[in-house]
């Protein structure tokens, strides 16, 4: 059925998306918190670097159940269905009427749109399923790091891992950007990781500063281990000129200080979904206009 009606396949990928979208809301709040509460326990020192008010008790993804930020009143299950309850509600907590974030929404919107995107352009199949797959980890991978300045091993590794297995089952009949050999996958992982790690030591030894974390590394290794090393440099390229081109606009239009650290993690995330999708397209043009 999805293979004769693609509409059907990319209006079940959005509907899809958009629960899993509204579980990311749930991963990029929580699994930071669930970080920082293991550091506590792991290092006494850091007890004086970590917020005070960590929640007590079990916490993880699934428990306790999502409650108001302003009143702690546990949100009911209606309240919780993605956009829509949203708008049901007023853009406010059914209890006390907090106002609730527009970025709830934001991110289930940008998880569906994304999602529906991979299922139309790849069309129904395993290259379709994984691509998907890959959306939802960047996605929380980019707003973790926007907002903690983190990247969470417990998302890149595994990610990692599942590129390099997938290369496994190459070739694969009609995939035509995933699954790539086993070799391009290996290469990939450990050119990803050390390409920056060896930027990074550079920049250390020149300036006595740290240009960016380990997570970064991780995460185009990531990336390397799914798309292969052929696709490094588009990634790196796309990411660097939409880092600084942000980088300057904030500077100059929000007066941010120089100073201040940039994720870098969010602009290699969307490099890499772009690649994904348009990277041979993308270095063919740039080819033909400059090399």
């Amino acid at each position: 059925m999805f293979t004769e009606a693609p509409v059907i396949f990319v209006a079940v990928a959005f509907a899809f998306a958009l629960l899993i979208g509204s579980f990311l809301n749930v991963v990029i709040y929580r699994l930071p918190i669930m970080m920082q509460r293991e550091w506590r326990d792991q290092c006494e020192e850091l007890k004086d670097t970590l917020p005070e008010d960590l929640p007590d008790g079990k916490f993880n993804l699934v428990v306790p159940r999502s409650r108001c930020p302003a009143c702690g009143k546990t949100i009911k299950a209606w309240q919780n269905i993605p956009v829509l309850s949203y708008l049901l509600l007023g853009a406010q907590c059914g209890n006390c009427r907090a106002s609730i974030s527009l970025r709830y929404p934001l991110v289930e919107m940008l998880t569906a749109v994304l999602a529906a995107f991979c299922a139309w352009h790849f069309g129904f199949g395993w290259e379709a399923l994984m691509a998907i797959g890959l959306t939802f980890a960047l996605v929380a991978v980019s707003l973790i790091d926007v907002d903690h300045q983190i990247i969470p091993d417990s998302i890149v590794l595994p990610l990692m891992w599942v590129g390099l297995i997938m290369s496994l089952f190459y070739p694969l009949a009609g995939a035509q950007t995933l699954f790539v050999s086993p070799r391009d996958a290996i290469i990939g992982a450990l050119a990803g990781y050390l390409s920056l790690w060896t930027v990074y030591q550079l920049f250390k030894l020149i300036t006595g500063k740290e240009g960016m974390g380990y997570g970064d590394f991780k995460l185009l290794a990531a990336l390397g281990a799914w798309l292969g090393w052929q696709t490094l440099h588009i990634i790196i390229l796309i990411s660097a000129v939409v880092g600084a081109v942000v980088g300057i606009a904030m500077i100059l239009l929000r007066g941010r200080d120089r100073q201040s650290p940039i994720p870098f993690g969010p602009y290699l995330a969307a490099a890499g979904w772009i690649t994904m999708l348009y990277g041979d397209a993308i270095w063919n043009a740039y080819a033909d206009k400059f090399l």
